[in-house]
């Protein structure tokens, strides 16, 4: 469930941005804030200043880039992060006015703050004694074909009475016995943490220290791990409902229905949301509260984060990356590695001509794009509103037509319910979405200053309204701050090519050709939610860890491992 918009840092009007604003919202941003908030992060630096010496750059100050940044700097490797925008994050990241604070991505958490944690992002916080304080709770609002308008508990059997009432017996028989049948399964998921992994003979070592565990698991259920889920329930699950909901929480685990999400995946979401107890978090101050930790660990390691840096060029020299060149003219030379987490379409503009095999970078080409999103971003006038107002609403338009059919499921977060500082008193910060569906192809010719381009968002957007309208139906009446984010606010304030959710396609085809963090040209590697596994948070914090694991010794990962598994970061 990771949205990607942002919001400038400067006079939108200068700017040109996309985003539609009501009447009541016409202030300008000013640079002085935009420097403001570089001071708060790095020592923002000027791009023409003279070539830097380093041991590695990471491209990208996302999620993904600050996970490998950090654990490097922690393990004593001189790194600079480089990201374009002038806020950190990515596609997580927050941006604030008048205020409300507005998150671009990811509202649904589990696992960060557990210690030990099952979380990529979780470990990484861990190792680096960085700790979030969340807010914890266990329900959502759906609002479904079928059943209608209900609320629903992660970690009970409240489901069940759910599906008893408004579905029928055969679909609690069946959730019954999906559960049963992903216990094996959810177990071998968290076996093997991606902490562990490397791509030299060292990994014998560790992996090799979760052997014990790992026999405990049937051969045949970890096997099943890289299957499409769709395969593990064929023949075994059919009620249509029971089949539908699947696919759902597939798609917003990994933008793609259960034919293309990984059973690991799917395992692992079980393990986390259906055993007993369990619940979900929200961090106090958003999703950029875990963009700050992860900064803190890289700056406090000695790593530095440069922002509003944009990479022009990979430098390669002799067959291997050796750096970057920055819009401006400064370069940053990188000893052992340069990291990528842009696109792999983005990444490959990157590179020399020729400095990777035809073959190979046809093949990257050729991967899969998730579709984009649009993107409703409001602050509202909270007055008369229930203090049990749920923070989540997941609307399902026709289950027929598939869960990644344009603009057929809606997520609504309302985060400030959770945590009041997200918004002034007596208001409330919304985004709705629809997650990875939206298709670029209708809106790229489009000139975004043109009559055409407003009456398309102002068209696209309805959808998401009549969302919201469902949690609040005289939402209209309320607001007091309006934006409106579509597939060519991705592409360009993030630098995504066509504005895509990620990568995917990978899943069940029958290809033997699967992206890997290593490619042919020493010292580059390729991270992201265009590299397998695809999107999500966790999967690009898994990506980062394993790419920081490759230039360190083993020793080091060992006793990043020893910590993880303790039960406290300090």
């Amino acid at each position: 469930m990771r949205a990607h918009i942002v919001s400038n840092f400067t006079s939108l009007r200068e700017t040109g941005s996309p985003f539609s604003l009501n009447r009541v919202e016409r202030n300008h941003i000013t640079a002085q804030r935009c420097k403001r908030i570089n001071k708060l992060y790095v020592n923002a630096q000027q791009n023409t200043v003279a070539t830097e010496n380093m041991d590695v750059v990471v491209i990208g100050g996302g999620i993904g880039g600050l996970c490998a940044g950090a654990l490097l700097a922690m393990y004593g490797k001189n790194v600079t992060v480089v990201e374009s925008h002038t806020i950190p994050g990515g596609a997580a990241h927050s941006w604030k006015r008048d205020g409300y604070t507005f998150e671009s991505g990811p509202s649904l958490y589990s696992g960060m703050s557990d210690r030990p944690s099952i979380n990529p992002v979780g470990q990484v916080l861990h190792a680096l004694d960085e700790d979030l304080e969340c807010v914890y709770y266990n329900t959502w609002m759906m609002h479904l074909p079928v059943i209608g308008t209900v609320i629903t508990e992660v970690g009970s059997d409240q489901f069940l009475q759910v599906l008893e009432e408004h579905v029928g017996r055969d679909a609690v028989d069946e959730w019954v016995a999906i559960k049963e049948l992903m216990k094996p399964i959810a177990a071998a998921s968290t076996v093997l943490p991606a902490a562990a992994v490397r791509s030299d003979p060292a990994v014998l070592l560790t992996l090799g220290r979760y052997i014990p565990n790992l026999v405990k698991v049937p051969i045949s259920d970890t096997l099943q791990l890289m299957k499409p889920f769709s395969e593990i329930i064929a023949g075994k699950i059919k009620h249509p409902f029971i089949l539908s909901w699947m696919d759902l929480l597939c798609f917003l685990l990994s933008g793609a229905p259960a034919s293309g999400t990984l059973t690991a995946e799917i395992g692992f979401m079980f393990d986390d949301w259906y055993r007993p107890n369990s619940k979900l978090e929200f961090p106090i101050g958003g999703s950029q509260a875990i963009v700050n930790a992860l900064v803190r660990g890289l700056t406090k390691n000695g790593g530095k984060l440069r922002l509003g840096s944009h990479v022009e060029e990979v430098l390669v020299e002799g067959g291997r990356a050796v750096g970057v060149s920055l819009r401006g003219g400064a370069q940053i030379l990188a000893s052992d590695a340069v990291i990528s987490t842009a696109t792999v379409w983005d990444t490959m503009r990157l590179l020399p001509e020729g400095s990777v095999p035809e073959e190979w970078k046809k093949k990257t080409l050729d991967t899969k794009d998730c579709a984009s999103f649009m993107h409703l971003h409001l602050g509202i006038d909270a007055a008369g509103l229930p203090d049990d107002l749920e923070i989540h609403h997941i609307v399902v338009d026709d289950w027929s037509i598939g869960v990644d059919a344009p603009q057929n499921v809606v997520l609504v977060s309302i985060a400030s319910v959770l945590d009041p500082s997200l918004a002034p008193k007596g208001k409330h910060v919304i985004h709705a979405y629809t997650p990875g569906s939206e298709p670029y192809d209708i809106w790229e010719r489009l000139d975004r200053n043109s009559q055409e381009y407003k009456d398309l968002k102002e068209k696209r957007s309805q959808v998401l309204w009549r969302a919201v309208e469902k949690a609040i139906p005289d939402v209209r009446q309320r607001v007091e701050i309006e934006m409106v984010g579509t597939p060519l606010t991705q592409a360009r304030f993030l630098r995504r090519h066509r504005g895509t959710y990620g990568g995917t396609g990978w899943v069940g085809t029958g290809e033997d050709f699967i992206p890997s963090p290593q490619t042919p040209l020493d010292g580059l590697f390729l991270v992201g939610d265009t590299n397998f596994p695809g999107p999500g948070v966790p999967a690009v914090a898994a990506g980062g860890t394993i790419a920081a694991h490759n230039l360190v010794p083993f020793w080091k990962q060992w006793g990043m491992l020893n910590k993880i598994e303790q039960g406290s970061s300090k």
